[in-house]
């Protein structure tokens, strides 16, 4: 694997943020926020997969809808790397830039127009972006269902007619009918079973291969990300905690949120007993963070410094970087690659 420094950068996140209003009364005053991604950085170079983790409500999900344009981000900057030229991404740009950043959606049923045949369904992209032949769109669409297993005898079929394995094989042929340079899949295997789950990521694998895609990769499972990933983001309440290559973070974790999360991927070895870490407390909720460290009132290494002063990320060792004030003092334990395998 390529080292993320010698490669070409194609997005570069600064301070992403996105806070959703909290209204009352009947002239529905705004009396507090929620603040779903409350200052994330992140850059993902050509060619490579990053993983990004959390727990379900930690703003992994918004920062894929940010960075699309789905929802408008509160503040901070999207750079992407349009033609060797860097160009911001906001509600200005994101038209000319749709055929460069497309979207794999997490339900493969309904991001799919149940009264439209699937040859449409694909071929709509294209004809937005300029391409005006019939012959030409429908010659792409086939291309495209082959490369994802299906035939062209599917395309005059209706999303009803097809299991969920094979309707999120069609979210991805229409995410690529554009030749988009980034793919942001929003936990595309989740809704499906796990048989098919290593179908489908393999599938991705094969595409990023063909095609030359890089992949922005959200899940709330690791040892999926871990399939799939080169390097991964953990995220903590709006926040990216860690971030580092896969065998980096697996072997040795920096940060007690992301050891949590690795002594809770089960082994496949049934005789093997793991010593799972069971976090005290709830998460707190993104309308009322705790001051500090947003993990310390769960973390079993919390000091009084953790209470008061929040951590920045920061780089432990080349390419890995953490946001923990005793990252330094910690011996944290990590799992082995092939025991999530």
């Amino acid at each position: 694997m390529v080292k993320p420094k010698e490669r070409e950068l194609l997005l570069d996140v600064r301070g992403l943020k996105k806070y959703f209003p909290i209204t009352k009364g009947l002239f529905r005053k705004t009396v507090g926020w929620v603040k779903a991604v409350d200052g994330v950085d992140l850059k993902v170079y050509k060619g490579e997969t990053v993983g990004l983790v959390g727990e379900s409500g930690c703003g992994k999900t918004t920062v894929g809808l940010s960075l699309m344009q789905l929802i408008q981000p509160t503040s901070g900057k999207i750079l992407f790397n349009h033609n060797g030229e860097w160009t911001e991404v906001n509600a200005k740009t994101i038209k000319g830039l749709r055929s460069e950043i497309q979207m794999i959606f997490q339900d493969p049923y309904s991001s799919l127009n149940p009264r439209m045949r699937i040859c449409d369904i694909i071929a709509e992209p294209l004809e937005a972006n300029g391409v005006k032949n019939k012959s030409e769109r429908y010659d792409r669409v086939e291309s495209l269902l082959k490369a994802v297993g299906l035939g062209s005898h599917h395309m005059r079929r209706y999303p009803h007619e097809f299991s969920g394995g094979q309707r999120q094989r069609i979210g991805i042929a229409r995410a690529l009918s554009v030749n988009p340079s980034l793919v942001i899949c929003d936990e595309p295997v989740s809704a499906l079973d796990v048989s098919v789950q290593a179908q489908v990521l393999n599938l991705l694998e094969d595409l990023q291969a063909q095609y030359g895609l890089t992949y922005l990769f959200v899940a709330h499972d690791l040892s999926v990300v871990q399939h799939i990933s080169d390097r991964i983001a953990v995220m903590y309440l709006g926040r990216v905690v860690e971030m580092g290559n896969v065998d980096q973070l697996f072997a040795h974790p920096k940060h007690p949120y992301t050891e949590a999360l690795l002594s809770a991927i089960p082994s496949p070895n049934p005789d093997e007993k793991g010593s799972k870490i069971v976090l005290k407390g709830d998460v707190p909720s993104p309308a009322n963070p705790p001051e500090g460290c947003a993990f310390h009132p769960r973390c079993p290494y919390a000091t009084e410094l953790c209470r008061q002063k929040r951590p920045q990320l920061t780089e432990a060792e080349d390419g890995h970087e953490v946001a923990c004030h005793r990252w330094q003092e910690l011996s944290l334990k990590g799992v082995s690659i092939s025991n999530t395998a």
